[in-house]
């Protein structure tokens, strides 16, 4: 897993809550083996018609949000299955920062074992940003994640938002964000350590 890093892009508007994992990845696409190329299949149900023609009313096969880095999305985003090919999904097309103003538990957990970082926002932050994303499409946010800020670089959206956005997060969560590790990567930096207890612990018959 790749440190993260400052993240700096527009914001791409899902405006519905309750997106479900199999909606996410559809459950047909979980038989691969590998843990990357599950990005061409995000949304699949909702990005394409007749499995192969892009539908041009969803928003991230939009011009204007196609390349965004952040999604944002109402409440109880990656709710349904704990299928952890969702966080991968959404990571191999390329989102790093989701913002919402709640998420499913084990979702929003898998998240941050996948490099993705998910933010939880006050619903009165997130329609503001709704109203900018839709106004100002074009508009750039840069996400600082060792200030836990939310910069918001353009004029337009400044005047709905404000020049910038806080928001809280795990201490322990952050710092694997940003070193780059999941719970194992976490575990193996005590190696040293571990092997030092096994190798002198006394084994009780």
């Amino acid at each position: 897993m790749k440190p993260f890093e400052k993240i700096t892009s527009n914001i791409c508007p899902l405006d519905m809550p309750n997106i479900d994992t199999d909606q996410i990845i559809p459950k047909q696409f979980l038989k691969r083996i590998e843990r990357s190329g599950f990005g061409q299949f995000l949304f699949y149900d909702w990005r394409f018609r007749d499995g192969n023609t892009e539908n041009p009313e969803f928003n991230m096969n939009k011009p204007e949000y196609k390349n965004a880095k952040i999604l944002l999305t109402e409440d109880n985003f990656g709710c349904g299955s704990s299928r952890e090919h969702a966080p991968w999904a959404l990571e191999d097309y390329g989102i790093k920062v989701i913002l919402s103003p709640s998420f499913a538990d084990i979702f929003h957990n898998n998240c941050f074992q996948n490099g993705i970082l998910p933010i939880r926002l006050d619903k009165k932050i997130i329609l503001n940003l709704f109203k900018a994303a839709f106004a100002h499409p074009m508009e750039q946010y840069t996400v600082d994640l060792e200030k836990n800020i939310i910069l918001v670089e353009g004029e337009n959206a400044r005047k709905i938002l404000g020049n910038s956005i806080s928001f809280s997060l795990d201490p322990a969560k952050k710092e694997k964000l940003i070193k780059g590790l999941d719970d194992i990567g976490w575990t193996l930096q005590f190696l040293p350590e571990i092997e030092k207890y096994e190798k002198n612990r006394v084994v009780l018959n």
